[in-house]
């Protein structure tokens, strides 16, 4: 995810050294006007909570929630512990260090659920979207927020009342300030520097942010109760990658700028990196050294995954396996290509994949982009496999019209894939419109020869990165189905893990205030679900623990 999107953009802006200070300006009031044009028509949501759907419903405005309560069914195995990160399921956008977006909590069960938001708006009228969620041990929630007007920022939240314990401003993307400067809000999306970011295993954010640093910060709390994020370490890596980046000043520079896309550790400890311009490197913690290298011409604009053999990076044209070498510098074990098909689908950043690298026990898995039908491309792990190291292409979606930009969700010998083709904007989802949908689960064959389709959900989940909770087997997505009368309802929704069949789904509210625009769903340790919206953030939790009470307007 997600989440916010790219490819390096030049405009013939660059001006004159007397007329910085004038651009400079220009460029402030161009950020208010780029939020104005991203955010047109949407209202913040406040701080409110909505229990269930009936009262909405009964108004003509708001289907009800639908299915009934889930009797929790586990899903069997266990996820390898990064020892270098917080536990499994709290420490990154992906759940853990090998992307399989799977929890061991549990999820909301469809009891008496409820709906809060809260929105996060500090400029009028630009709510900042949270891309990624944690919780740290004392279960307190730590995101990573961006808007338009203003700097991104880290923010420390009770869980429960969604409100803003501390605040840790960040740098703005160069990409905000190209988007500033063109009128084209559509730019601040072509970098994800900034999105990602990983909770170590003393409870430390560790982030890439977009000034191509990679910092660690701590959270206190003082003698008062007052707690605040302090900065513990910081790592340049400008004297790495070409820095001539885009500012308020200098929106369009004559030099090249590399973001910084993703951090992530190792299971030794290294911190390893990876840039927009095709650059994978490491920082030493302890001595501060960083090793580099570059893959000149490919793209990498989504996260990456580690796990105890080594790191695995997708870029626009190939899948890599690498390993660090004594003295930090990635070495590349293997790779394989992908198809990465004739276009840029709308759905997607770039002419590639839209998946991290997603591991299992003996698999890793990426979508390609090929033409006329994306596929789930299964690779056997390890050095020197046994056989192909391709265990299967498989098709999914229809003809012309599949497309991806989130990463799979991984477990046993299973990977779903949600369908993001046709999603561009907000206007994609308004008035009653949808994207064509779709999600699929490929597993792969006992014999470990081939893979199969298990199941294909006909549900509508235009951008969210899906969650499944181990603890009760169920698929979480975000669903905003296509709506004749042009009601623009969105979802929470809940699909078997074994069967696809969906369980039930529950209104979140309707409108673009609700649409969560590429975030992730990530479960909290009481068990609530939480979506970053351009309204704020929505909490869905149950209100009781009884089995067998129906969701009022029955089954789906």
């Amino acid at each position: 995810m997600p989440e916010n999107r790219k490819q390096r953009i030049r405009h013939p802006l660059r001006p004159s050294a007397r007329s910085r200070r004038g651009t400079a300006r220009t460029a402030t009031a161009a950020l208010a006007a780029a939020s104005a044009l991203l955010l047109t028509g949407i209202t913040p949501s406040q701080a409110a909570p909505r229990p269930d759907a009936p009262d909405a419903s009964a108004a003509g405005r708001t289907p009800g929630s639908t299915g009934a309560p889930v009797v929790p069914r586990p899903v069997p195995g266990r996820a390898t512990q990064n020892p270098f990160m917080a536990p499994n399921g709290t420490s990154a956008m992906h759940g853990d260090s090998q992307a399989t977006n799977t929890q061991p909590q549990s999820g909301p069960l469809g009891r008496h659920p409820q709906v809060t938001d809260v929105g996060k708006a500090t400029s009028p009228g630009d709510p900042p979207q949270c891309a990624t969620a944690t919780f740290l041990r004392n279960g307190l929630m730590v995101l990573n927020c961006g808007g338009a007007s203003h700097h991104p920022t880290l923010r420390l939240e009770d869980p429960t009342t969604l409100k803003d314990l501390a605040v840790y401003p960040l740098p703005v993307r160069p990409s905000t300030y190209q988007a500033a400067a063109t009128g084209d809000p559509a730019v601040m999306f072509s970098d994800t520097s900034g999105s990602y970011y990983y909770l170590d295993n003393h409870d430390r954010i560790v982030i890439a942010s977009a000034d191509q640093h990679v910092q660690r910060l701590a959270v206190r709390r003082d003698a008062r109760g007052r707690w605040s994020f302090h900065r513990t370490d910081d790592w340049d890596l400008r004297p790495h990658l070409p820095h001539d980046c885009a500012t308020a000043a200098d929106p369009d520079p004559a030099g090249e700028c590399d973001p910084v896309t993703a951090v992530q550790a190792d299971y030794q400890g290294l911190l390893w990196w990876v840039s927009d311009h095709g650059r994978i490197g490491t920082v030493n913690p302890a001595t501060g050294t960083v090793r580099s290298i570059h893959r000149p011409g490919e793209q990498i604009e989504n996260s990456f995954s580690t796990g105890p053999d080594g790191a695995y990076v997708a870029t626009d044209h190939a899948l890599y396996e690498l390993h660090a070498a004594p003295d930090g510098t990635p070495r590349i074990a293997w790779q394989e290509s992908y198809d990465r098909g004739t276009r840029h689908k709308p759905g997607q950043i770039n002419q590639g994949t839209g998946a991290t690298p997603a591991l299992t026990d003996r698999y890793v898995a990426i979508t390609d982009n090929a033409d006329p039908r994306m596929h789930v491309n299964v690779y056997r792990r390890g050095d020197h496999p046994t056989g192909d190291r391709l265990v299967c292409s498989v098709p999914v979606f229809a003809p012309g019209a599949g497309a991806t930009e989130n990463s799979l969700t991984s477990w046993g010998n299973g990977f779903s894939v949600e369908n993001d083709y046709g999603y561009t904007s907000l206007k994609d989802t308004q008035q009653g419109r949808s994207t064509p949908g779709g999600i699929t689960k490929v597993e792969v064959d006992p014999d470990g020869r081939g893979c199969h389709v298990a199941w294909t959900s006909p549900e509508q989940s235009p951008t969210v990165v899906t969650k499944l909770s181990r603890a009760n087997g169920i698929l979480y997505a975000y669903t905003k189905p296509s709506n004749a009368q042009g009601i623009d309802a969105w979802y929470l929704t809940g699909i078997d893990w074994r069967t696809g069949r969906t369980r039930f789904r529950i209104p979140t509210g309707t409108g673009d205030a609700v649409n969560n625009n590429w975030s992730p769903i990530t479960l909290g340790p009481d068990g609530s679900a939480y979506v970053s919206t351009y309204g704020g953030i929505v909490r869905v939790h149950d209100t009781i623990d009884r089995p067998g009470t129906p969701l009022p307007g029955g089954t789906p």
